[in-house]
């Protein structure tokens, strides 16, 4: 295990309860929850300026730090945005990636230089992707190259107040909000619950409320909107060869994960009945630049995003490495309130 994935998971543990590290660093919890509070008041003071596009911008993110499951929701939106006839498009800081310049994200760009989750997303979907650090000058570029674009969305963002937004949707895996500090002391990058919900409308930098809530885990960790998460049947190869999961029951098999929760991963092909002879946990966007473990004579399995890094970078690997897509499934009701509040905001579409 990596120093990095080493103190990773000791600030996990940390945030999980208010033990000795977590009370130790307290104190500068103070100093970032003041910095919070003054950030959002200078923007809803228009002191801080803030830009709004020419379409609605939906932002999906997180009130804790890490990983919580925003890329698979941006990517169920999509294609839900899709099969209703809209034309969203996606932006992202691509983390992670090389260079901060403003980038469109192409079927067959490396990782490296736009993100992993952006690319992702451009495969899985085919809507258009564009990153940048600062995420208006993506949203300016995107609308610029396709000018049919009837709606944004921000994966990750929540935080980035000088993008103004119409929909604010935040998401909470298994942890929940942890010990209920701000970092460094816990999760909480903000304070949760909102300690004030401006409204809307009430001035042109108002700094925009929490609309929807949805908790991407197995289990929730609190009240809220639920969704379900299991593997796909079949597991793909670089060439899109489909490979049965079952037909791979009681073979010795390494998984490999460079997401914010491996261990879930390595759970649920656990639970389809697979043998992991090995499990590879890395720290999230890892760069996977180790040797591949099927020169060994194992098969490997991966999740999407570290595919679309893998893939590229053995093409020849066959059915030796294969990636094992996530269905990831809001409830109904998550749903109509989404579409109930997204037709405030766009006129109905003539099919």
């Amino acid at each position: 295990m990596t120093l990095k994935s080493t103190l990773q998971t000791r600030l996990q543990s940390a945030w999980a309860q208010r033990g000795p590290l977590a009370c130790l660093l307290w104190p500068l919890a103070q100093l970032h929850a003041g910095a919070v509070v003054l950030r959002r008041w200078l923007y809803q003071q228009g002191i801080l300026q803030s830009w709004r596009a020419d379409v609605p911008v939906i932002v999906i993110g997180n009130v804790v730090a890490g990983g919580a499951g925003k890329t698979p929701l941006v990517m169920a939106l999509v294609q839900h945005l899709q099969a209703a006839g809209r034309q969203p498009g996606v932006v992202s800081r691509g983390y992670g990636r090389q260079g901060e310049g403003c980038l469109e994200v192409l079927p067959q760009l490396p990782a490296s230089l736009c993100g992993d989750e952006p690319l992702l997303i451009r495969q899985r979907t085919g809507a258009p992707v564009f990153v940048a650090r600062r995420r208006m000058d993506a949203v300016r570029a995107l609308l610029a190259a396709h000018p049919q674009t009837d709606l944004i969305i921000c994966d990750d963002g929540l935080q980035h107040h000088a993008l103004q937004r119409d929909l604010n949707i935040a998401v909470f895996d298994e942890r929940g909000v942890g010990n209920g500090w701000l970092l460094p002391a816990g999760p909480l990058r903000e304070a949760w619950p909102p300690t004030n919900s401006p409204k809307r409308r009430s001035g042109p930098q108002a700094v925009a409320p929490i609309d929807l809530l949805l908790h991407t885990g197995q289990t929730a960790a609190f009240a809220g909107f639920q969704s379900s998460r299991a593997l796909a049947d079949n597991a793909i190869a670089a060439d899109g060869t489909l490979v049965p999961l079952d037909s791979l029951k009681g073979e010795a098999l390494v998984a490999v994960a460079a997401i914010a929760s491996p261990e879930a991963f390595f759970s649920m092909l656990r639970q389809r009945g697979l043998t992991l002879a090995r499990c590879i946990p890395l720290p999230d966007h890892d760069t996977l630049e180790g040797s591949p473990a099927w020169q060994a004579g194992q098969r490997v399995l991966c999740t999407e995003k570290d595919a679309v890094k893998l893939f590229a970078r053995y093409p020849d690997a066959g059915q030796q490495l294969l990636a094992v897509p996530l269905v990831f499934t809001p409830e109904p009701g998550f749903m109509q309130a989404f579409d109930a509040r997204l037709n405030a905001l766009l006129p109905t579409l003539s099919h």
